[in-house]
């Protein structure tokens, strides 16, 4: 499970990217929207999946309340899930 969240939580942030660029071209060069149309679609479903992940991930790794809430929260911010999958890794790493 932990592994699977760590590939979630990268591709996350992937789609992250992707959509901002999108948005980029959508709403600054005003050239295009079709990076929003096929990575905003993307987003929410990973978005959901990290979401899920993170449940699943505390539930086999024991993380406390607290860290879900951390967890979940870092989904918001563009590329967050990353520093918070890393976080998690070094943590699991320690404690091995």
């Amino acid at each position: 499970m932990l592994r699977w969240f760590r590939i979630v939580a990268v591709a996350e942030a992937c789609s992250w990217a992707g959509l901002l660029i999108g948005m980029f071209f959508k709403w600054v060069t005003e050239t295009t929207e079709l990076g929003v149309k096929i990575f905003g679609p993307v987003h929410g479903a990973l978005f959901v999946l990290y979401a899920a992940g993170v449940v699943l991930a505390a539930r086999e790794a024991g993380w406390s309340r607290g860290t879900v809430v951390l967890g979940l929260a870092c989904a918001v911010p563009p590329f967050t899930s990353l520093w918070f999958e890393r976080r998690m890794a070094s943590r699991m790493v320690t404690q091995s």
